[in-house]
């Protein structure tokens, strides 16, 4: 699939309940070998579930888009120190009943990172399932996360929210001294590859 930066506001990743949205999504992401059995695991879910998967009330397992924030120059990515895990992470969260995972992905990157004219690269460059518990009514869950790119523009001012004690603009070598997860530096290490790819194609926007 040949890969798109789309803005917000673009119908292509509009807000939806239909669950074939997630599928195509799912289905489209550029992933290793060793992602495929949870991206199988995760449309055995999708079909069993459908649209409520992206909802919080298939516990323990709900669909998650993230989101790897990188500068215009693809040389800096944006983290988050987390409030309620104290851990530096990438921008991301519930889908709340939207099937369009870039769009929860870019979504997700705008409230955290306050950056205005980010757009999302598709397809998705990764797919992480991991447990949390954010120590709230939802307890111990599993996030089903399909992760995408999302690039800021030139000169951009990040503005953090509740969500966050702090951000940063890390190099790869600085979020892998940083970082305390393997699953951030493989989402920086495909993302930061797959936004070089973009940039260097042919139909690179001038």
């Amino acid at each position: 699939m040949k890969s798109v930066l789309i803005e917000w506001g673009d119908p292509q990743i509009g807000d939806s309940r239909d669950p074939d949205r997630a599928r195509r999504r799912l289905e489209d992401a550029v992933l290793p070998a060793d992602q495929w059995p949870a991206r199988r695991e995760v449309l055995d879910l999708l079909e069993r579930h459908g649209a409520r998967l992206a909802d919080r009330t298939t516990a323990p397992d709900h669909l998650t888009g993230s989101a790897l924030v990188v500068d215009a120059a693809g040389e800096r990515v944006l983290v988050l120190l987390h409030t309620k895990l104290g851990r530096w992470l990438q921008p991301g969260g519930h889908a709340d009943g939207d099937t369009e995972l870039a769009g929860v992905a870019l979504r997700e990157a705008t409230e955290e990172s306050g950056i205005d004219g980010l757009r999302v690269l598709v397809p998705a460059v990764d797919l992480d399932l991991h447990r949390v518990d954010h120590r709230d009514q939802l307890g111990e869950h599993v996030h089903l996360d399909l992760r995408f790119v999302v690039v800021a523009p030139a000169g951009a001012v990040e503005h953090g929210n509740h969500e966050s004690l702090a951000l940063r603009w890390v190099t790869l070598a600085e979020l892998r001294e940083l970082a305390d997860e393997e699953g951030l530096v493989r989402l920086a290490e495909a993302g930061l590859a797959a936004y070089a790819a973009y940039r260097s194609g042919p139909d690179r926007p001038g």
